[in-house]
Parts: C-alpha cells; structure tokens; sequence
C-alpha cells in the first residue's frame, strides 16, 4: 500500500512466484530423498538380519544361542560403523526383518509413497501377534485405512481391525501385553532422570490415583498444622495464620505433580509418604532410605563444603552437590583415588588387599561397559580378562576390563576380538577387520593439589 492510496502488487503466498514455493519445492525434494534412504536402509537392515540367521544355521553352536550371537555380532558391526549403540542396532535389524519379511504389501505401500514411514509403524505394532494366515488380509485393510488420515489418526481404527480379526479374546491379548511390563529410568540433564514403567492400566491408574489422594492428605495435614493455634510462653493461644511464633508451621507451597513425585521417591524408598519433605536423620528426605548400590564420584573440596560442583553419578549423569554430600555422610566403603593429573587416570587406591583393591581400581578406571558405545555402568559388568586365563593371562590391571553380560559373551562366543594398548585403552577389531580403539573414560571430577595449603596437611578424610 502506497501513502498516496494505490496498491502494489505483491505475491500471493500460493503463487509460483512466492519465496514460499520455492521452500515447499526443496522441502519436497529432501523428502523424496530421505524416503529412498529410509526404503534403502531398511532393505540393508533386513538383509543384514538374513546373514546372521543364515550364518548361524551353520553355526556349531545351540541353535538359539548360535542365533543370537550372530545378530548381536553383526548389529555390533553396523552400530560401528554408524557410531550408534549395537543394542539399538539389533533392533533395527528386528524391526526392518519384520517389515519386510511378514509385511511385504505395506512395504510396498510405503516404498511407492502410499503411505508413510510413520504409517508403516503403526500397522507393525497393532498387527503384533497376528497370525500367519490372517496378516495379508490385515495388510490389505490396513493400507486402506492408512492411505486415509495420517498416521496419528489411524492408530485407533487399526487397533480395533486388529481386535477383530485376532483369533486371541482380549483377556488373553491383555495377558500378552501384560507379560511384556517393565520399570526403566532415562537419565536426563541438571541432576534430573525420568523414570517410566509399563502396568496394567487398572495398576497405573490405580497408583496415580492413589498418589493423589496421598499428595493431598500432605498438603491438608500441613494446611491443619499451619493453622493451628501458637501457645506463648503465658500460656495465651494465637491464631496460627500469620502467626510467626515458634512451633507455627508454613503450609506445604508444593504443587500436586511435584507432591506426587515426592511421594513416589517416599514409598518406594522409605516404605510411607511423609508430611514434611526433609524428615529423616540429618534431613536427609528419600535419599536417607536408599539401599540400592549407587557409584558417585566426588572431590575432596566438594566433600567439605569448599565448593558446589557436581559429582558424577557414574553411568548415569553429573547430580548437585548437596545430593553427593548426603550420600556420602552415610557411606559405609571410601575409596580415595589418586588420579594422574596429565592423563586423569585413576593410578591407585587406598589400603585395599588385592583383589578387591584392584576391582575397585578397576571400577574407578573403567566406569562402564568397554565395549564401543555402552554406557552400562561397571558396577553392574563383569570383570574380563582380555587374554584369558587359561591361556596364561594375568589378573593385572592392564589384562582386565569391565564387559557388560552381553558383550562379555560376544567377545567369548563371536568372532570379534580385543587387545589392551596399555593404559587401559582397549583396541576391539570386528569379525569384518574393522578397528575401534576404546580409551579410558575421562572423570567428571579429579583431585588436584591445593598450593595454598600447607604441603603436610592431612587429608580432609
């Protein structure tokens, strides 16, 4: 619009002029070439699944332990190349083999552009459980339905196509689901986790209902105690609302998700929810009833107050430092380690008798898993000896790594292969020749030398 009234002509968002054609266009160009991707590398996937099964036909070993060790050594192969986790991998490799194997119209579906990737997960999972004979009358009816709505909206109307043509009643699908439940915790940023579990939903409805009232009956009985009268040193009652006399108690400011949490950590960690959040001795709250084995690692100055930086929650994330101190204080095993200040290498332990000394060393040095990409924490592997000890190996920190179950038996039953460079650096060469060096874990936290203090100053602990 010009000041003196005429328009201009601009273009109109639709038109083949606009700068937003020109978008749309490369958009859908890179979408077309990520659609060929994902068709190609689901075909690799899928062949790479039919290697391993085939391989293991031939293989000397049980029949499903010969099958598993295959997978889990060619999904460790390609998880190395593609610098992922071999367990996500293996089940990628499962899922490609099922698509393509038990759901060949919808691959097809989706390889001619009728449907979606996100589709084609939807029809796998709601079809999980159908019988042979009955998929391919799935898959057409299913195809159907898909090249309708996107896949957010079809996930219902396949669920109950499913129902209908399962040859299973709903209680016995509910017993398969139900056979499938599970806790797991992912691990997030600033001292924070997730912690999810699959249940019954009667179960999961029950304890959030549950939580609730619990989370409500705190805040009330704070409520109460916020409320009630202050009796001074006379004798003389006051009204505890806006009273600030001793025994006055604030009303619970938490809200109803954060109560729920609270609650959460109380009963499964202290056995009862409890009215104020710092009971416990010391006010330590839910951190004082844990009896799990937790592995933290800290330095001596955040030990005793001089600063606040994190410690390291090992094959987990870094926790605040108030949560360490607490663990700490009602520690019952210390190790104290010396850590080469140029590699920050844990090179010994305090007063330790071999070989519980030299585990702990170990557990200190590895942190986790040594196999590429496992993040299992050492505590809950099994100690390697990388030449093995039948064939002479020595129990010596530099012939010992910590192997998680999984890949501890790959090493054994599969073609892949290990050798310490020293210093605790592990080289892991695959069935294919290709090499991955494995170096040391580098500590979140290290002791240094304090120069201010006096040299013979003992330690703080």
């Amino acid at each position: 619009m010009t000041s003196n009234g005429d328009t201009t002509d601009e273009p109109d968002a639709g038109s083949s002029s606009s700068p937003y054609a020109g978008i749309v266009d490369r958009v859908s160009e890179a979408d077309d070439l990520l659609h060929a991707a994902h068709i190609a590398m689901t075909r690799a996937l899928a062949e790479a699944g039919r290697t391993a099964v085939q391989r293991a036909r031939t293989s000397e070993r049980p029949r499903g332990m010969g099958s598993d060790m295959e997978m889990r050594s060619i999904a460790a192969e390609i998880a190395g190349v593609r610098r992922s986790h071999d367990r996500r991998a293996q089940s990628e490799i499962d899922h490609a083999l099922t698509i393509v194997d038990d759901y060949p119209a919808v691959f097809d579906a989706w390889e001619q552009q009728r449907i979606t990737r996100d589709h084609v997960d939807v029809v796998v999972k709601m079809g999980c459980g159908l019988a042979d004979d009955i998929r391919p009358d799935y898959e057409r009816q299913a195809i159907a339905i898909c090249e309708r709505d996107i896949a957010s909206r079809v996930r219902e109307p396949l669920r109950n196509l499913a129902a209908r043509m399962g040859s299973e009643s709903f209680a016995e699908r509910h017993r398969s689901a139900a056979a499938k439940r599970g806790v797991w915790v992912t691990h997030g940023t600033d001292g924070m986790s997730e912690l999810g579990a699959t249940l019954p939903t009667v179960i999961a409805t029950g304890i959030h209902d549950r939580l609730t009232a619990m989370a409500q009956s705190v805040k009330d009985a704070r409520a109460t105690a916020a409320d009630a009268p202050v009796t001074d040193a006379a004798g003389e009652g006051s009204a505890g609302e806006g009273s600030a006399g001793e025994g006055s108690a604030a009303p619970d400011v938490r809200t109803m998700d954060q109560l729920r949490a609270d609650i959460l950590g109380d009963l499964l960690l202290g056995g009862a929810p409890v009215v104020d959040p710092t009971y416990g001795r010391d006010g330590a709250g839910p951190l004082g009833a844990i009896r799990a084995r937790v592995q933290v690692t800290l330095t001596s100055e955040t030990v005793t107050g001089v600063d606040d930086a994190p410690a390291e929650l090992v094959g987990a994330s870094l926790i605040d430092a108030d949560t360490a101190r607490k663990l700490a204080g009602r520690a019952r095993i210390w190790n104290r380690l010396f850590i080469d200040p140029i590699t920050r290498t844990p090179v010994e332990v305090d007063t330790y008798r071999p070989p519980a000394a030299m585990s702990r060393l170990l557990k200190a040095r590895d942190q986790h898993c040594r196999f590429p990409g496992c993040r299992r924490a050492a505590i809950r592997c099994e100690l390697d000896h990388t030449i093995d000890h039948a064939l002479g190996g020595h129990t010596h920190i530099f012939n010992l790594a910590h192997l998680c179950q999984r890949h501890h038996s790959m090493k054994q039953f599969t073609k892949w292969e290990v050798r310490q460079l020293g210093g605790g650096v592990l080289e892991w060469t695959s069935p294919l020749g290709r090499v991955y060096r494995e170096d040391v874990p580098i500590p979140s936290v290290c002791f240094v030398p304090d120069s201010g203090g006096p040299p013979d100053e003992p330690p703080p602990f």
